[in-house]
């Protein structure tokens, strides 16, 4: 076993740089005597973190600031022989960074970091050089974590146990059981550019939100060969990006594919962490997603793959935007194992409560929170997403938990320097930005009080839309007298929430509107269960919401054809589209879950977080009523882009807008009178008809404005009643409607009938008969 010392640096801050590259002394430390490593020839760049090819060999470059040296750790043969491991000592410089220019390593070579320095968990220091560190800023990434006692920085008897005991310190080397970094060539910068010119941009007006998961959308799609599903390059896949094109969404929102890995307390269940939110390497590939021809190829062909699929979603026109996860990462809690942030500076980077003996402040419930009061925190995550954007050509980030981000310890400041910094970046300028905005910390709940250019995801019009169509309808047919709720926050909802957006400039699509997300049941679930069944998750079913706002329509779970309770199926199905209707009429940015256009089921289970199988994969084997439920959504995706009326850029006040007539936005009830003072408080009104001027859906200072001459205005007719009901349609612009849905169908041709039966063009104030529980669009004749 061929074993080298550290060579470690006797520069100050203030020794010049000159002096600092040479400035560096053998020493041997406890775990790693030996003879001396080689110096470091020369210094690096200190503007570039991580590891870059520079001429002879490699610059690195890595923060550590309370270490007392650093080792890069060249791994020989297939980076699990310790044989073949080869140390260069880092030189020290100013503000905690070491740094050397390496010869002889060329892309492939794969490497780690090895941190020397005090074991003090008391004081919150981690170092202990025996484990090998995934370097953060490493852009290619090989291996799994094995959860073995190796990879733990303590002395740790049976990895998959909960274990604390943190003072002695674990000398067993950790390199055969960790991913290792992977040296990448430097990305052409003309090739980048192109792929930036490239970029769809879809103005925020027009976005239709499809998020989705890489593995499980694609992994039983029966028109992918084999070897292509669950992976970036069956993403890519023409069947694939012709469902969308087709399915007419204009964004894919991803969920993560930064490298990450299971935490230690899934993984004692034997589950994954199948969603991926538990971060390692913020600026490499989850090498999982990759085909195996990729994975055998090494990192950059995974990185090309990855390149591949964005080029191919763009040249469809569909953008790419990327779940990303800077709030917290897989270390977990201080009794976690040793990968990466910790054992390079625990302090420098994980969120802090201040006490002694030193303890992490939770803001994110995953035992641990990134501290963004810190300079290398905010630097990582900015460069990360500048790479992201700036050479692997996606076109904006969804950031989980958000409000951490923004975060001064305590106390959430939306003008956080983080936030500023992201805002005004140059390269980030043109890309997309939504926040989650919530997270468990103290006052976490933060839901339109964002700054733009962000957007937020908006629980509101989740429970909003849930509630109206599902638990208060389910209220009623369980014999209530009506329901504690009324019409007001439907209303504002579909109105665009100015209650929470108008603040700052900003309209109405800042609000990401969705019923379903990754996140608790799917669309169909909502219509099919009151209660979670999440005992496949083996927590006994105490994880995930009890709040669901669900309604299974009185009988749990699937329906077969034939059997007892078949007759609420098709009632199952128009709820279904009444949902759909309503999302896809309201101001703001819609959101859809993948599967939800065709009636996906992960059978009641609401955090399907660890769940890599059939519950979580997308089933593309459709019934006929799901055929029929694709081509409804389909239909109404596309009177949304076709229509600007249903899209509106910015918010109505209830008045006149220039030169128009008709008021930008006006409410009647069922007899065709407006809906004025005590009858909003009504919560026995069920039925509500909402009137969008065309004039009033463009915004003229937006990059989107679109003529609106010849525009159509639009009339949604709710009837949430349990019973038909008679409505007088509303006044017109044109004294007349034109009926264009009903979620009454089970497919949009039977419009074809409602032209026969002469009930699609009728004048104002015509009465019609409103099917219970369901809506109607109608646009101006």
């Amino acid at each position: 076993m061929r074993q080298t010392s550290v060579m470690e640096s006797t520069a100050t801050d203030e020794t010049p740089l000159a002096d600092r590259e040479t400035a560096t002394t053998a020493t041997a430390t406890a775990a790693t005597a030996g003879p001396a490593a080689p110096a470091a020839q020369g210094a690096a760049s200190l503007a570039r973190p991580g590891t870059h090819v520079v001429g002879d060999g490699i610059d690195v470059v890595v923060s550590a600031s309370q270490a007392s040296a650093v080792d890069l750790v060249l791994l020989g043969g297939d980076g699990t022989e310790v044989d073949g491991e080869r140390r260069v000592g880092l030189l020290r410089a100013r503000h905690g960074l070491w740094h050397a220019h390496v010869p002889g390593v060329v892309p492939g070579d794969r490497y780690g970091l090895r941190v020397h320095g005090e074991w003090n968990p008391a004081a919150g220091q981690f170092h202990n050089p025996a484990k090998l560190l995934l370097d953060p800023y490493a852009r290619g990434v090989e291996g799994e974590v094995a959860y073995v006692p190796e990879i733990f920085g303590h002395h740790v008897d049976d990895a998959r146990a909960t274990h604390g005991g943190l003072e002695v310190r674990d000398d067993r080397d950790s390199a055969p059981f960790v991913p290792h970094g992977v040296v990448l060539p430097p990305t052409d910068p003309a090739e980048s550019a192109e792929r930036l010119r490239r970029r769809p941009r879809v103005p925020w007006q027009r976005t239709v939100v499809y998020e989705a998961h890489v593995r499980g959308y694609t992994l039983l799609h029966p028109d992918l060969p084999e070897e292509l599903r669950g992976t970036y390059a069956g993403l890519a896949h023409p069947a694939v990006v012709e469902h969308l094109v087709a399915l007419g969404v204009t964004t894919l929102e991803l969920l993560p594919i930064q490298s990450f890995a299971t935490e230690h307390a899934i993984a004692a269940r034997d589950l994954p962490n199948y969603w991926g939110y538990s971060t390692l390497g913020y600026l490499a590939p989850e090498p999982s997603y990759a085909t195996a021809a990729a994975r055998e190829a090494g990192a950059g062909a995974v990185v090309a793959e990855v390149r591949a699929m964005v080029d191919a979603l763009h040249a469809a026109g569909i953008e790419v935007v990327l779940d990303v996860v800077y709030n917290h990462t897989c270390e977990g809690g201080t009794d976690g194992p040793v990968l990466s942030l910790r054992g390079l500076d625990n302090t420098g980077y994980y969120l802090h409560d201040g006490g002694s003996p030193a303890r992490y402040a939770d803001v994110t419930g995953t035992g641990n929170s990134l501290d963004f009061r810190r300079q290398r925190v905010v630097q990582l995550t900015l460069d990360s997403l500048r790479y992201w954007a700036g050479e692997i050509g996606v076109d904006g980030f969804r950031f989980d938990l958000a409000v951490t981000l923004g975060r001064r310890a305590g106390e959430f400041d939306p003008d956080h320097p983080f936030l500023v910094a992201l805002a005004s970046d140059p390269v980030l300028a043109d890309v997309k930005l939504i926040a989650e905005p919530w997270d468990v910390g103290p006052s976490g709940w933060r839901t339109g009080q964002f700054a733009p250019p962000m957007h937020e995801w908006n629980d509101r019009f989740r429970d909003s839309l849930r509630r109206f169509w599902l638990a208060d309808a389910r209220a009623l047919a369980q014999g209530g007298h009506g329901t504690p709720h009324d019409m007001r926050d439907l209303a504002t909802r579909l109105s665009g929430s100015a209650d929470m957006f108008h603040r700052r400039d900003r309209g109405p699509t800042a609000s990401i509107n969705y019923v379903t997300a990754h996140d608790g049941f799917t669309l169909a679930d909502l219509v099919a269960y009151d209660h979670k069944h999440n005992e496949a998750n083996l927590e006994g079913n105490r994880d995930g919401s009890d709040n669901n706002l669900s309604w299974n329509h009185g009988v749990e779970g699937r329906i077969e054809p034939g059997s007892p309770g078949s007759e609420v199926r098709p009632v199952r199905r128009r709820s279904i589209r009444n949902v759909l209707g309503t999302l896809l009429a309201a101001s703001g940015t819609p959101m859809i879950t993948a599967g939800d256009e065709f009636g996906r089921t992960q059978r009641g289970n609401n955090n399907a977080y660890c769940q890599d199988s059939a519950i979580s994969w997308v089933d593309w084997d459709l019934e006929p009523w799901q055929q029929e439920l694709l081509a409804t959504t389909r239909y109404l995706i596309e009177l949304r882009r076709e229509h600007p009326v249903l899209r509106p850029a910015r918010f109505a006040y209830g008045r006149p807008r220039s030169n128009d007539p008709l008021t930008d936005l006006a409410w009647f009830s069922e007899d065709g009178g407006g809906v004025e003072g005590d009858a909003w408080h009504d919560p026995h009104r069920r039925v509500l008809q909402m009137r969008r001027a065309a004039g009033a859906a463009v915004d003229p200072r937006s990059l989107d404005g679109v003529a609106t001459d010849g525009g159509r205005d639009l009339l949604v007719v709710v009837n949430g009643a349990l019973n038909d009901v008679e409505v007088a349609l509303a006044p017109s612009r044109t004294d007349g409607w034109s009926l264009v849905w009903d979620s009454s169908w089970d497919h949009p041709d039977e419009i074809a009938e409602a032209e026969t039966a002469g009930v699609v063009d009728l004048d104002a104030g015509t009465v019609v008969e409103v099917d219970a529980l369901s809506v109607r669009y109608y646009l101006s004749r």
